[in-house]
């Protein structure tokens, strides 16, 4: 019996096949939620740690402290940001996420000692009041933008760009642009809004100075500044951004999620965030700034591991945007009929632009919210928060370490050839057989840690 066998291309997969089927019938490019679905980037679970044990003591857990404070911008400002854990939540907009969600993760940022950041679209009263520490977020939009609540912030982050689209401005669906979020942005309700990709009152470098120096005398010099860059050209943009006298610089890479990206730009434009982090943290210390400018890295981090190893290949804190909503309740595996009607499953939601999430998070629909408790959702989120403070207390005190500060190239090993060519943390197995910091004493640089 002649047997005919099914065989799928490579080149024309069937994801492939659906994907150029769609752009015929709706003529544009797809847009959608979340961040990069692509499997193949090298990421920090290619790194492990090297415990201590008769080289190098460990700390134990229930006896000897281990520090996890972070200040950004001290003696430098007025009014530093000062951190219990090295985590802050990352932007997201009033309009992305509804007041709701903006509740509950201020209740739970208070609790824990860190920050919440505005997003695009202005400060929402709802985060200013349930925030103790709010980052405000300048855009290129300039939505929302009230020079009254600039001053109310603890910091402000001037965004260049973000990860899940560096390069291409921000969108939001008219589903979205409620009354109230047209009224934030000055914008008619009910239509799709577009941000520009780049500042109108500034166009490089030596502008950015001055902009920054604007934003000092309107907050009377009393809370740092950052600047946010999506991860592209990272060594040169770092330099660049810590020359204008920043306290601190963030990076996003390219795992960064989006309530609304063209789904073609989050898979193929930027850099991920492991080779990011490493890059940002090279620049800094080659201008000589690594100890006056905090390092901020963000994108795709979801546990302690992750955030520890970030920490320990130069960054002084991550930025948790996703992993937030998650906790709150996002891809949650209940009103499933209404992840059937937006033709997906939980776990696997990319819908956020549509405005109907079946959670209540990505949604500014009434009925939808009202199936987001903040209350639970806070409790949820601090539980998360404080999780991930011991999972990266664990690992600094098996690698001997008394603050999660104190975390380095030399606690880490590469479980990849690529991963160990992109950070310059020696392959496993090598131990004494390759000279790599056998010259280096505690002062060394971080260039000469990474040095292969």
């Amino acid at each position: 019996m002649e047997r005919n066998l099914i065989r799928k291309s490579k080149v024309w997969s069937p994801e492939k096949i659906e994907e150029i089927q769609e752009k015929a019938q709706i003529g544009r490019y797809r847009i959608r939620g979340q961040a990069t679905k692509r499997m193949d980037l090298p990421s920090f679970d290619d790194l492990v740690f090297t415990p201590a044990g008769l080289s190098r003591v460990p700390l134990e857990g229930y006896r000897e402290r281990c520090d996890t404070k972070v200040v950004i911008g001290e003696g430098k400002v007025k009014r530093p940001l000062v951190l219990e854990t090295p985590i802050m939540i990352a932007g997201m907009s009033f309009g992305a996420i509804n007041a709701h969600s903006k509740k509950a993760l201020g209740i739970a940022a208070t609790r824990c000692g860190i920050s919440t950041c505005t997003g695009d679209g202005g400060m929402h009263p709802i985060e200013r009041e349930y925030s103790e520490k709010l980052v405000y977020q300048l855009l290129p939009s300039r939505y929302g933008l009230n020079p009254y609540d600039l001053k109310k912030a603890d910091a402000v982050e001037i965004v260049v760009s973000q990860g899940a689209k560096p390069g291409t401005g921000g969108t939001l669906l008219g589903h979205k642009v409620s009354e109230e979020v047209a009224k934030m942005r000055d914008l008619p309700a009910g239509v799709d809004q577009r941000s520009p990709c780049r500042h109108p009152d500034w166009m490089g470098p030596d502008d950015l100075g001055v902009k920054v120096e604007q934003i000092r005398e309107a907050t009377d010099y009393e809370v740092p500044i950052f600047i946010k860059i999506g991860a592209g050209h990272v060594y040169d943009d770092v330099k660049l951004a810590a020359k204008v006298g920043v306290e601190a610089v963030v990076i996003d890479g390219m795992e960064g999620g989006t309530a609304a990206s063209p789904e073609i730009q989050l898979d193929h434009t930027g850099i991920p965030t492991i080779s990011a982090v490493v890059e940002a943290a090279q620049a800094l210390y080659d201008i000589g700034m690594k100890h006056e400018v905090k390092l901020i890295i963000g994108g795709g981090i979801s546990n302690g591991a992750d955030a520890a190893k970030a920490i320990a290949l130069g960054a002084d804190v991550v930025y948790m945007g996703s992993a937030m909503l998650i906790a709150l309740n996002c891809q949650r595996p209940i009103y499933i009929e209404d992840y059937h009607a937006l033709g997906t499953e939980p776990g696997a939601c990319h819908h956020c632009h549509t405005g109907k999430c079946p959670v209540g998070i990505a949604t500014q629909d009434p009925e939808l919210m009202a199936r987001l408790d903040p209350t639970a959702a806070a409790e949820r989120v601090e539980n998360y928060i404080n999780s991930i403070t011991m999972e990266m207390q664990i690992f600094a005190r098996s690698c001997g370490k008394s603050r999660v500060s104190d975390l380095d190239p030399t606690d880490l090993r590469s479980l990849t050839l690529v991963t160990s060519y992109i950070t310059g943390v020696p392959l496993v197995g090598l131990g004494g057989k390759k000279p790599y910091f056998a010259s280096l004493d505690h002062g060394s640089s971080f260039k000469d840690l990474l040095k292969v």
